[in-house]
């Protein structure tokens, strides 16, 4: 009893004791694939550096059958009491004798089961010749290693791993580093795995299960594999033609080679996230690795490019130098992403990939001003509950404030602080402040001063910009959504143009207001240049516009007064701005707008002169805009939906059409899916009549040309509007597609279009399909992104319906915040949310408290905005005229 009160002083703790410092895992696992268990032993060699009588270090959900101690003299201490704290998932190891300072080993015996929760060491199923098989595999970040063998699961405490399986010999085995040694052993066989340099626990990683690969090599000599499904070895070409691509990439930008000797990519059948960085051994979902040319999209290859180059890039960033703690998650995904741009737009130019990266930046805007936001480095007091900070936040806006920085720094000064940094800090783990450091040096400029005021606080600041004479005045506030008022201040890089992308000013607003003599815009110019523009151009002429945050490469929002609000609209007009900068002049008075700052009638009158726009960026902002437009005041004004429906496909339904064109560029390809899809919901009677022919000729023909999958989601959405109870002929059509799609891209295509249908029994009917065997556990986010606004309430009363057997299935990963967001943030009410929080008040745990309250803030937002359209004086009225110009 005394020892194990002794134990349970360990509780409650955010980080393990610091008794001993693990150097090196010599870890033996035997899964049995038919039972669904493993059973395991490890030996950890460890530095004692603390007189203790305790050992703590990680384990969960394991069985420990055997433990011992052996000093540098081969004593041997054995554990008095041996206890698993669940709550805390920590293994306290309790010895009569004070065990001595230096080096000795830790052995465990252990058995645990392969899962079914997508994390730790589980169980995936395959089909290989008509028959449903088991396979296994590991998804260890960001703490679970600990389901799999007792360890000291914390990205600082890094060591090396000697990897040794016993499996069916039928089967592959992969590990972080190659294959050192095989032996057969009848059915099974052991495969030994050479030992990894030095890492994180987090990125330990083994699969067991049958593959075809296929492999290429890097000018340096790393043998590089894409392990795809049995017979579908082709569709990793393009992955693994990336990843070599990138390798090379990332060893010259970086001044650093690849440090292991192999890169595999594995598909895995289920899995949660989207792909792991597993040191030398990458886990992706099937459909962020495989590629089809018949049944994948453009915007599938596009998105296959960036999650390769992300978790490649994951090999240096994260992987070579890791976070200290969780707090600084942001280092890994924001820095991962951000490059990840950076390379894709070094292989496929023509995509224009630094403009698509604003819609990265709009998803970190969009969180960041929600009063239940969190800084970029939040302080993290459990590593279970880092699985909260996987968002939009750490990937999005940290990606968004590096390419700030970036910009501001200057491309060449920023490389090559980057190489420094990894040479310091190769094979360590570093904090936000260590890569500040080197950046100053550099630079000559105190980053930490600038940059801790966008990772330090939540939010970013709204400018608001004034013309006064000859002179900008400029005034800083904290931008909320809620239409609050934050008390943030910034240290911003203010970029702004005046006429001309020739006049150009770059400077740091380092307080709350500030203003900018205009004269010194002329300052770039000669003499005789200067003379005869100021000549032609004075201050209040209506050309002269000024364009804040040029190419949107800042993480802030700007406000104009109404005259120079004015001119930009004129000047987007004339066609005078970048796409970028029209893009964040619409985004910034769409939040605007969200935020009650901007009528309903001035964003809708700046919609309608995007009507000539015809770049994909600008045009794909206008489409969701117009969305979230619709959502909000079909509940403001229902009386006026079918007009906003008319205005918004008039915006549309004169660019591009059905046809594609030979040769016609990535960006149009991906436009006209879009704008498709748009019209179709919009209800535009020619769209969806031609969707609904071309989709019964596709039902007879799954390769006809008239329907390739970049134009499929407009056909599913367009044959769904037209399903009732009554005609359920279109919904039947489409399970049988999906059933017998073997691309898992199509599943995931048509998934997102069933619960599009405005028949709420029809919504209710497929939402308990996603329950059914029939879609995968990882799948059913598909289904929940793509509920119809009519299917909302039918949707809120499934959740709480299911609500049990949802948390049970769910509940241990990040999926189950999908539920939440998807189905709770289209509502507009406050009623409906203070439902919402009465249902959650007891159900809600620390995986969702987080997403909830972002989801909850969301509508109570939408609440304000449908009370303040409603007291709009003649917004009914703008909405017909809009609606009847052509």
């Amino acid at each position: 009893m005394r020892r194990r009160r002794a134990g349970s002083k360990f509780k409650g703790q955010v980080r393990l004791p610091k008794f001993a410092v693990p150097k090196r895992y010599d870890l033996k696992l035997k899964p049995d694939l038919s039972a669904c268990t493993f059973a395991g032993s490890v030996e950890i060699n460890l530095d004692i550096v603390q007189e203790t009588q305790f050992l703590v270090l990680n384990a969960l959900e394991l069985v420990i059958t055997e433990v011992y101690f052996r000093d540098s003299h081969k004593r041997e201490y054995r554990p008095e009491n041996v206890i698993i704290e669940k709550e805390d998932e920590i293994l306290v190891l309790v010895f009569a004798d004070v065990l001595p300072l230096g080096e000795g080993s830790l052995g465990v015996k252990f058995s645990g089961v392969l899962n079914d929760y997508l994390l730790g060491f589980y169980r995936s199923t395959f089909v290989l010749e008509g028959e449903k098989k088991n396979m296994a595999v590991t998804q260890f970040e960001a703490a679970d290693a600990r389901r799999c063998f007792p360890c000291w699961d914390e990205p600082a405490l890094k060591a090396t791993f000697k990897v040794t399986m016993e499996v069916p010999s039928e089967m592959i085995a992969l590990s972080n580093m190659p294959v050192i040694d095989e032996k057969l052993n009848g059915h099974l066989k052991t495969v030994s795995f050479d030992e990894t340099p030095i890492m994180s626990t987090y990125l330990v990683a083994f699969v067991v299960g049958s593959f075809d690969y296929i492999e290429d090599i890097t000018s340096d000599g790393i043998k590089v594999r894409a392990y795809c499904p049995v017979g579908k070895s082709d569709e990793g070409k393009l992955a693994l033609d990336i990843a070599v691509r990138v390798l090379d990439l990332f060893k010259k930008y970086f001044s650093m080679p690849y440090t292991l000797p192999k890169l595999d990519m594995v598909a895995i059948p289920d899995f949660s996230g989207g792909a792991m960085e597993n040191y030398g051994l990458i886990t992706f979902r099937e459909n962020e690795l495989l590629y089809d040319d018949l049944q994948s999209s453009a915007r599938d290859k596009q998105w296959l490019a960036i999650v390769v180059a992300h978790e490649v890039a994951h090999m240096w960033f994260g992987n070579l130098v890791t976070m200290e703690w969780w707090t600084h998650l942001w280092l890994n995904e924001g820095f991962a992403t951000w490059v990840s741009y950076l390379a894709v737009d070094s292989l496929y130019p023509e995509w224009k990939i630094w403009n698509q990266f604003l819609q990265q930046t709009v998803g970190g805007l969009q969180l960041d001003a929600l009063e239940e936001s969190h800084p970029i480095e939040v302080e993290v007091h459990h590593a279970r509950s880092v699985n909260e900070i996987f968002d939009a936040i750490s990937y999005k806006k940290g990606s968004a404030v590096i390419r700030m920085l970036q910009d501001y720094l200057g491309d060449d000064i920023f490389k090559r602080a980057l190489a420094v940094y990894m040479k310091k800090f190769a094979w360590k783990n570093a904090k936000t402040e260590d890569l500040w450091d080197v950046l100053s040096e550099l630079s000559g400029i105190q980053v930490h001063m600038l940059m801790d005021t966008w990772t330090k606080q939540m939010g970013y600041p709204l400018l608001y910009v004034k013309s006064k004479n000859q002179s900008l005045e400029f005034e800083q506030s904290q931008f909320l959504s809620s239409g609050s008022h934050g008390h943030g201040e910034w240290i911003v890089p203010v970029t702004l143009c005046i006429g001309s992308y020739k006049r150009c000013k770059n400077f740091l607003l380092e307080t709350k207001s500030g203003n900018l003599d205009f004269s010194s815009l002329w300052c770039s110019l000669d003499a005789n240049a200067r003379t005869s523009e100021l000549n032609q151009e004075k201050w209040d002429d209506e050309q002269l516009w000024v364009k804040l945050n040029v190419g949107q490469t800042g993480f802030y929002r700007v406000k104009y007064d109404d005259v120079l609000a004015a001119r930009l609209r004129k000047a987007i007009e004339a066609n005078l701005l970048s796409s970028p900068d029209r893009f964040g002049i619409l985004d910034d008075s769409y939040a605007l707008f969200e935020a009650c700052e901007l009528s309903l009638s001035s964003l809708l009158s700046l919609m309608d002169v995007y009507r000539k726009e015809i770049d994909y960026i600008v045009l794909s902002r206008l489409i969701d805009i117009s969305y979230r437009v619709l959502e909000i005041s079909s509940d403001a004004f229902p009386i006026s939906r079918n007009n906003l429906k008319q205005f918004f496909t008039n915006l549309l339904s004169a660019k591009l059409g059905w046809e594609s064109l030979s040769g016609e560029s990535h960006l149009n390809v991906l436009l006209r899916g879009e704008i498709l899809t748009a019209l179709v919901v919009y209800g535009h009677g020619m769209t969806q009549k031609e969707a609904l022919r071309r989709f019964h000729i596709f039902l007879g023909d799954r390769n006809t040309q008239l329907l390739p999958a970049d134009m499929r989601r407009a056909a599913y959405v367009a044959v769904m509007q037209n399903v009732s109870a009554k005609n359920r002929t279109g919904l039947e059509s489409l399970l049988k597609v999906y059933r017998e799609a073997d691309a898992v891209e199509e599943k995931a295509r048509i998934l997102r279009s069933l619960a599009s249908c405005p028949d709420s029994d029809i919504v209710l009917e497929v939402l308990n399909y996603f329950l059914s065997d029939e879609v995968k556990d990882q799948d059913i986010i598909y289904g929940l992104s793509g509920i119809s606004s009519e299917g909302r309430e039918i949707a809120w009363r499934w959740l709480k319906d299911n609500w049990d057997l949802i948390a049970d299935r769910w509940g241990t990963g990040i999926l189950l915040t999908r539920f939440i967001r998807d189905i709770v943030t289209p509502f507009c009410s406050l009623e409906k949310a203070d439902e919402i929080e009465a249902f959650f008040a007891t159900r809600a745990t620390t995986t969702v408290a987080m997403n909830l309250k972002q989801s909850l803030g969301q509508v109570r937002i939408k609440a304000r905005l449908v009370q303040k359209i409603q007291d709009e004086q003649s917004i009914g009225e703008l909405i017909r005229q809009l609606a009847l110009k052509e």
